[in-house]
């Protein structure tokens, strides 16, 4: 969809101005995978206007296949404003379009995903119709050779026209092979608190689980078969939708079990210390970081390391979509030692930089 960036703070009734951009979860995930060297196609639904034309030329120019793209002759493209503050502030303010727009249109018959490893989605797309709630449920449904599931919960109590949304996100959640979810969207969405460990008790079901803890970090949760080296271990197909699903081509895979008989101890990663221009956008980067690990065959300490450094980059930011650091820059990053690692601390302009200003250790 085509987000609004206000041109200064203040409420949505006070700022004379917006700037242009494009958001939406999954597109997001689908350019910045895209923009790291990795295959993503975007498939959704966008109007037969020039909002249309903007999203699928500048997700095109990411190095996304926008081939699986529709246009609605009927229907808008869906677009939505936001104030400076941070979300979860009382000075956070979102005014979203997305009622009767094109990808609220999405159907199962009408939506085609094709192949790829990883099929990237959103709690968001469920929201939007029902249609794109029955469309989101057939495509976590669990069957012989389908792809890795990817599924962020992105909890939007705003969007959903009745008090179920978050019993939906669960269950399709639980269809999944890789979940994303905050500790506090849990708390939010499904009263749970505890940690990531009553988030893990509430999700069995998903072979790997990541509760992002904001600023201090983000668990994993692997089960043996991910582990083992299962679909979950190796596969990624990234879908969008929102947007529906984009997805990274590579091999496909197998069948993800849905049970295990043992787990191991979760993984937890510590974020780096970031100078924060604007926090949206940043899960949406850090799940494409996670997701490049599991395309790599990267360790999950590594893969959540990853996630953060991609999140730092949108998180120096303004917008909602920012370029990742370099493959090279990163993985030296990420093979910094724990405590040169807990150190370290990012600024806008990081991604640029060789090394310094953009890297500076706390004491």
């Amino acid at each position: 969809m085509v987000t609004f960036l206000p041109t200064r703070p203040g409420r949505l009734a006070d700022v004379p101005s917006f700037d242009r951009a494009i958001g939406g979860a999954e597109s997001n995930v689908a350019c910045v995978l895209a923009a790291a060297g990795h295959s993503a196609r975007w498939v959704s639904r966008v109007g037969a206007d020039g909002f249309g034309d903007h999203l699928v030329e500048t997700i095109g120019s990411y190095g996304v296949d926008v081939s699986g793209v529709r246009r609605d002759a009927l229907r808008p493209t869906g677009v939505y404003f936001r104030t400076a503050g941070e979300r979860g502030t009382s000075a956070h303010e979102v005014a979203y379009y997305r009622m009767g727009s094109a990808a609220s249109a999405m159907t199962v018959g009408n939506v085609e995903v094709g192949a790829g490893r990883v099929l990237h989605l959103s709690g968001i797309t469920a929201a939007l119709s029902d249609g794109c709630l029955e469309l989101m449920r057939s495509l976590t449904a669990r069957y012989e050779g389908r792809p890795l599931v990817s599924f962020d919960v992105n909890h939007r109590a705003g969007l959903w026209r009745d008090a179920d949304g978050a019993e939906v996100l669960l269950e399709l959640a639980r269809g999944a092979d890789v979940v994303f979810v905050g500790e506090d969207e849990a708390e939010e969405a499904w009263g749970v608190v505890g940690g990531p460990e009553a988030v893990r008790e509430l999700l069995p079901e998903p072979a790997v689980l990541v509760v992002k803890q904001g600023g201090e970090g983000a668990t994993a949760f692997v089960a043996q078969a991910q582990a083992a080296g299962s679909r979950a271990a190796g596969a990624a197909r990234v879908g969008a939708g929102g947007t529906p699903p984009a997805r990274v081509s590579e091999t496909p895979p197998t069948a993800t079990p849905t049970s295990r008989t043992f787990e191991p101890a979760p993984t937890f990663e510590p974020a780096p210390t970031v100078d924060i221009v604007s926090t949206t956008g940043a899960g949406d980067a850090f799940a494409a970081g996670f997701l490049s690990g599991i395309l790599r065959g990267l360790p999950v300490n590594t893969s959540l390391r990853t996630g953060h450094l991609w999140a730092a980059a949108t998180l120096t930011a303004p917008g909602d979509l920012a370029a990742p650091p370099s493959r090279a820059h990163a993985d030296r990053l990420v093979a910094l030692d724990e405590h040169t690692w807990e150190t370290l601390r990012l600024g806008p302009g990081w991604t640029q930089a060789a090394q310094a200003p953009e890297e500076v250790r706390t004491p």
